[in-house]
């Protein structure tokens, strides 16, 4: 009785270096027991477009909240990403059938170079500085401040456009 139990131990015992063995091999080469990791998410910053390369059979692209950003496709199965608001939402591309082909988050973010938040109290002013400092419409300004800057900015707009369509209809 005393020998099987110690033979029991013994096998025991080696299942578990052979287990422990089998965990070192899989953690060194890689392999993971649980789902794969979320793959990162397409970053744009507000007011820039970013480029991703479409999969192949690709047939319909669809854009969770056009309200956070515009998916429109160019030639050589190229998709351009224009970011509109801050926040998340998804791009969902199918084939024909409907399979899905690719579904990835889109992750609007506050543009980084260049930018000065200058905050009088809890309202914000937006100012683009490359290099020179200028008043800039951004999401999340005082709203005085941002129906001003807006105002100016389709005014001058409108203003551009009217002289270029001047010149053109004077040759």
């Amino acid at each position: 009785m005393t020998a099987s139990c110690l033979g029991g131990r013994a096998a025991q015992s080696a299942l578990h270096w052979l287990a422990a063995a089998l965990l070192f091999l899989c953690a060194a080469s890689g392999a993971t027991a649980g789902p794969p990791t979320a793959e990162p998410p397409i970053l744009v910053e507000l007011d820039q477009a970013t480029l991703f390369k479409l999969p192949d059979r690709a047939a319909t692209v669809v854009i969770g909240n056009p309200l956070i950003a515009d998916v429109s496709i160019e030639t050589g199965g190229i998709a351009v990403v224009t970011a509109k608001g801050y926040g998340t939402t998804n791009v969902v591309v199918l084939d024909r059938a409907g399979v899905v082909l690719m579904d990835k988050e889109v992750a609007v973010t506050v543009p980084r170079d260049h930018v000065v938040f200058v905050y009088r109290g809890a309202a914000r002013e937006t100012y683009s500085c490359t290099p020179d400092c200028s008043a800039r419409v951004n999401l999340g300004d005082n709203p005085e401040w941002f129906d001003k800057m807006l105002t100016e900015t389709v005014s001058r707009t409108t203003q551009a456009l009217s002289a270029g369509t001047t010149v053109i209809s004077g040759k």
